[in-house]
């Protein structure tokens, strides 16, 4: 770092966009890389799995102790609806605007609408890996184009002190930030395997995939792109597009795009229950 503060005054970057001509596994070594920030709003790691005119899926991380604000060139302000899933360490996730503080488990997700200023920091002593899915994509405009057309947040507050002297008689109105724990989920068995919404909106809808040992899910599709990205076990994914076929094994940290239209099912050929979780944009319904 010079001592002029130039990495301070460092540009907006944009982030890469991969996509992909049809279904796909991106594989943990294979996954795009990236890295944004400046010294005000702190430096974050990126391994981003898509960016397609209907979805945006990565992974941040932070290490210990780290966290992620804003600044001037980086605003962490969007015109999309994001889900998060903490897939190692905690996460406390802040709305600066509205002083609103959640604390989030690993296997926990939070959701938040468009237009929500967020600060995210590691907690604890591991390092932070979440899973991000975010959409409309920014490919329409909604991230850091969307942002510069937002005012600038001068100061942040990470408390909210009119709970003080009332709680929990009289609950905040209107949260903008939604963690969604396991008690939180809509469970179903639409397509002969188990799978529970965690958010649902009218651009992106993000759910949890199980699958016991032996499982086979029903060929189904979507009405917009899908990423699928396992957590645990082994998860094999067979998909039909445009009249071509392809078979995807996934171990923990692998990804498989599907794009709009692609039938599509999930198998578990091993011994061990096979997790998932994924984001379909913009609509799950075929």
């Amino acid at each position: 770092m010079s001592g002029d503060g130039q990495a301070a005054r460092r540009p907006y970057s944009p982030s890469p966009r991969p996509t992909f001509d049809g279904p796909a596994l991106i594989s943990a070594d294979t996954v795009t890389r990236h890295v944004w920030g400046d010294e005000t709003s702190g430096e974050v790691a990126d391994w981003i799995f898509a960016s397609t005119d209907r979805i945006h899926c990565l992974i941040f991380g932070l290490a210990p102790g780290g966290s992620f604000t804003h600044s001037p060139e980086y605003r962490t302000i969007f015109g999309a609806d994001e889900v998060l899933t903490v897939l190692s360490g905690t996460l406390v996730l802040a709305n600066p605007q509205a002083g609103e503080v959640r604390r989030v488990e690993t296997g926990q997700s939070v959701s938040f609408g468009p237009d929500t200023w967020h600060h995210a920091f590691a907690h604890g002593a591991e390092a932070l890996r979440v899973l991000e899915f975010l959409a409309p994509p920014p490919s329409a405009g909604t991230t850091g184009a969307h942002a510069r057309t937002r005012d600038y947040l001068e100061s942040s507050s990470y408390a909210d002190d009119e709970v003080l002297g009332t709680w929990p008689r009289v609950r905040p109105s209107d949260p903008t930030l939604s963690v969604v724990r396991d008690e939180d989920i809509v469970w179903r068995r639409d397509l002969g395997v188990l799978t529970g919404v965690l958010s649902s909106t009218l651009y992106l809808t993000a759910m949890q995939v199980e699958l016991n040992p032996g499982e086979i899910s029903r060929i189904h599709s979507h009405g917009g792109d899908e990423l699928v990205y396992v957590t645990h076990g082994t998860l094999h994914v067979r998909a039909w597009f445009e009249e071509e076929g392809s078979v995807f094994e996934l171990s923990p940290g692998d990804a498989c795009y599907l794009p709009y239209g692609a039938a599509h099912l999930y198998a578990n050929y091993g011994s061990a229950m096979a997790r998932a979780v994924k984001g379909v944009a913009p609509t799950y319904l075929p």
